[in-house]
């Protein structure tokens, strides 16, 4: 039981002190964690790391939140997730009480602008360094087409402005057909002697 409870207490103490020093939202925090609970604690591998992010992404919600409660499930069961939640919401949740009281001081602040302005920098930062390492890892072993339709999916999704579902659903038509050409070509080897 003490070696739960020592997890539950460090589990707690990485993912609050991300989310209490991460400025710039999910996608910034979410390849902290993965730095965090991957490299650092080895408590994840790689691709089950991304998997969780990719199941985080697409449930409803915060994706940092959801990262957290899903590798916290990962880590330490019903109680990680619950710990891990909590640390993630926590932060944002005292921080934000404490600007809604003194809103008025910082609304007109330069001091507080000029801030967040150079914080815009470091978030920018730190979602390419996480695009360019989830990316490669996700790219790497996989067939020279599956990294085209991703670099396509963007494209048409941010230069063309085409609706995400839509994509989804071409790919999943090009999945579709792209297994049952597949699936005919193992069956004609098969028949032949």
């Amino acid at each position: 039981m003490a070696k739960d409870s020592k997890i539950l207490v460090k589990l707690f103490k990485a993912t609050f002190t991300l989310s209490a020093f991460t400025f710039g939202g999910g996608y910034v925090i979410v390849p902290l964690m993965r730095k965090r609970f991957v490299e650092d604690n080895r408590w994840i591998g790689e691709d089950e790391m991304l998997d969780i992010v990719a199941i985080a992404q697409s449930a409803p919600g915060v994706i940092a939140v959801n990262t957290g409660l899903l590798a916290g499930y990962r880590i330490a069961g019903v109680a990680g997730a619950f710990v891990a939640t909590l640390a993630t919401v926590l932060p944002p949740l005292i921080i934000i009480s404490a600007i809604a009281m003194f809103y008025a001081a910082f609304i007109g602040n330069a001091a507080v602008s000029a801030v967040m302005k150079a914080m815009q920098a470091g978030v920018a930062a730190v979602i390419i360094d996480a695009v360019i390492k989830m990316g490669r890892s996700t790219v790497k072993g996989k067939d020279f087409k599956d990294a085209a339709i991703m670099a396509g999916c963007f494209a048409l999704s941010y230069f063309l402005s085409i609706n995400v579902v839509a994509i989804i659903l071409s790919c999943a038509v090009l999945g579709a057909v792209n297994a049952l050409i597949r699936a005919k070509k193992a069956g004609g080897r098969n028949d032949i002697p």
